[in-house]
């Protein structure tokens, strides 16, 4: 595998990584600040991940081995690339080529610092010598101390073509719409929203991907406290403990939030509810835990052929979000309560969520004075 081919995977992989350990907040915050969540944004936020990841893996890897490591010289000469181009015969010239790429690799930093985070040119800039700095720093110093001497060569003519590039892709950021760019918060953030199927799913999604996520920090904690603290080698090889905090961790900390607030983490990063109907919340909120979320990861405990059930379970939820006529699913009808936008009020029914022929006629949402 080349080294570009290489350090291209090794970026996509710690994006991938990075990307679902961010996703929950990354869903919560665009609901807060923007009403919503579109595909493009979510792309854009993506590209944006690969690519600082891309700069780092691009710059520093691969690392050298003890066999084919040799120390690199330094450049501080600023003019030493105008020497270049006047010895450069072709367009296709390495020393062209070598320029052009350093300029290219930074024009996606000015481009996401503008679209992204509503920054200009001079961030741009200051965003560009820094980054770049920091990189020829790291590996000037052979990665601050690991090696003994620089393994490639500190240029400050890479230094003007990084920032040269990032000024650029600031400038080229211009061509997009003011309205799509920024991370300001919307004006009609704040405003409800219709409660689609697809929203419903996203929230879902929400939920399994945080609670994988909780289970695998819990598992590595506890594996750390018993090999570092408790200094138990038996158990962390045994890694029974680990595995059963990874297990019963989420199931608390996501009981222990929906039995709070009335939502899993889901509900509440893509800002839905489940209000109405007859049972009291003490009795409501247990029932939306059990049939939702909370049920598929208590599923899970089952011993194998049992823990079969848990994608039963998960199927016969997808189904039921896609039939009940106002995709409530299995936790609404369990609970008799129906899903609506958080940003609604209490005492007032979203038409484009509830379906007619569902609603509880003792809700108080249903009174002719409340409408």
């Amino acid at each position: 595998m080349g080294n570009e081919v290489y350090s291209a995977v090794i970026a996509i992989g710690l994006g991938a990584v990075v990307g679902l350990a961010l996703f929950v907040p990354f869903v919560a915050v665009s609901y807060r600040r923007r009403g919503g969540l579109t595909l493009a944004r979510v792309a854009l936020w993506v590209s944006a991940l690969v690519y600082f990841m891309a700069i780092w893996t691009y710059t520093l890897l691969p690392l050298p081995t003890s066999a084919d490591f040799a120390c690199a010289g330094v450049n501080l000469d600023l003019a030493a690339f105008i020497d270049d181009l006047r010895g450069a015969r072709r367009l296709s010239d390495p020393a062209v080529l070598q320029l052009a790429l350093n300029v290219l690799l930074f024009v996606p930093l000015g481009f996401f610092l503008r679209v992204l985070g509503g920054r200009g040119i001079v961030v741009a800039l200051l965003a560009g010598v820094g980054t770049s700095l920091v990189i020829e720093t790291t590996q000037l110093t052979g990665v601050w101390g690991i090696y003994p001497c620089a393994y490639r060569v500190f240029d400050v003519d890479d230094l003007l073509m990084n920032t040269a590039g990032a000024v650029l892709g600031s400038l080229f950021a211009l061509v997009v719409p003011r309205a799509y760019r920024g991370a300001r918060r919307e004006a009609d953030a704040g405003e409800p929203r219709p409660v689609t199927r697809g929203r419903r799913l996203l929230a879902a999604f929400c939920d399994l991907l945080g609670a994988g996520v909780v289970a695998i920090v819990a598992g590595l904690t506890m594996q750390v406290w018993l090999a570092y603290v408790v200094r138990d080698d038996a158990a962390v090889v045994d890694g029974t403990l680990g595995s059963l905090a990874a297990a019963l961790v989420p199931i608390a900390l996501w009981a222990l939030i929906t039995l709070g607030t009335g939502g899993t983490p889901g509900d509440l990063a893509v800002a839905l509810r489940y209000r109405g109907g007859p049972l009291p919340q003490p009795i409501a909120r247990p029932l939306r835990f059990a049939f939702g979320i909370g049920g598929y990861l208590l599923l899970g405990l089952l011993p194998a052929p049992w823990s079969a059930v848990q994608w039963v379970f998960a199927v016969a939820s997808l189904v039921l979000v896609f039939t009940t006529m106002d995709g409530r699913g299995l936790p609404g009808l369990a609970s008799r309560q129906r899903v609506v936008d958080a940003r609604a009020s209490a005492t007032s029914v979203d038409p484009t969520s509830v379906d007619p022929t569902s609603v509880d006629p003792t809700s108080v949402d249903q009174r002719p004075e409340a409408k």
